[in-house]
């Protein structure tokens, strides 16, 4: 589903230029989560973002379900992502003003699908993250771990098969963050691609496979326990 192939990554800060990925090569299969741990700025976030075609590699390439996507147009980039892979971020990015159900609903719709045919979709998503019960919920009534849980439902709405998720327990409570990884985990199970940024061990215990980062490279890479 994701294959990595000598991918580079520069940026610059004032007059310094940062290597922020260095040559990584890796691929996450279907059905598998792969947990890539390190230090802050050791370029995690940066793979993750590069690996979503969120910003494009300096060298290298990268592949999402058999499309070379470094190498498609702004519009065919736009097209392939939001068939193929969903986003998770630490922060929700969830509106406020739309109950759950809506901003599950929300990319969907901008992309063209009608009301109620997104609606439905997204109902499918938030059962399929324990959430049918709180479809007309807003944000501020939810839990950080089910906010988290609503952004995980809208990922796999906007039909992503790989999930990309930015340390998605990072600002949860023990708890919370163990549901979160329930879901994850069952979603792997059914068949999907994730690839999670992360400092939490608890994350790393539940992947399939722990990549570690250090200066923007792969340090070493193992099974999880």
């Amino acid at each position: 589903m994701l294959v990595l192939d000598e991918v580079s990554r520069r940026y610059r800060s004032g007059e310094v230029e940062v290597r922020a990925v260095r040559g990584v090569s890796l691929t996450a299969a279907e059905g598998t989560l792969t947990a890539v741990m390190g230090p802050s700025g050791c370029g995690k976030s940066t793979l993750l973002t590069v690996a979503g075609g969120l910003q494009p590699p300096d060298s290298g390439a990268v592949t999402v379900a058999g499309v070379r996507i470094d190498q498609l147009s702004e519009a065919e980039l736009y097209r392939h992502r939001r068939r193929h892979i969903g986003f998770v971020f630490q922060d929700y990015n969830l509106v406020r003003v739309l109950d759950a159900v809506e901003n599950v609903a929300l990319p969907a719709e901008l992309d063209g699908v009608p009301r109620r045919k997104a609606h439905a979709r997204a109902r499918e998503a938030l059962a399929l993250v324990g959430l049918a019960g709180h479809a007309g919920r807003h944000p501020d009534s939810l839990s950080g771990g089910q906010q988290q849980r609503v952004a995980l439902a809208r990922a796999i709405a906007s039909g992503g098969s790989l999930i990309l998720a930015d340390e998605p327990t990072g600002a949860l409570d023990t708890e919370s963050a163990a549901r979160v990884l329930d879901a994850l985990r069952d979603l792997v199970d059914a068949g999907a691609t994730c690839v999670v940024v992360t400092h939490d061990d608890a994350v790393a215990a539940r992947a399939d496979r722990v990549l570690r980062m250090r200066d923007g490279a792969l340090a070493d890479a193992g099974a999880a326990a």
